[in-house]
């Protein structure tokens, strides 16, 4: 039977089979990383934002032309 990392084994307890499951569990969480936020995604952002309105007054009249 093999000692498993985490139970307070050494670095020299680290065998191919968990190199290759560490390996493995890495690509596996770049690949779902790489899914979930594309590079090439744009953010533009069409939720909330702080936009300036400016008020009309009804008091002084457009000048006509």
């Amino acid at each position: 039977m093999t000692k498993r990392i985490g139970i307070g084994a050494s670095l020299a307890d680290f065998t191919r089979r968990d190199f290759l499951a560490s390996s493995a569990l890495t690509a596996a969480l770049f690949t779902a990383a790489l899914l979930l936020f594309p590079a090439g995604a744009k953010t533009d952002g069409k939720g909330l934002e702080a936009t300036a309105q400016r008020s009309v007054s009804s008091s002084s009249p457009m000048p006509r032309r």
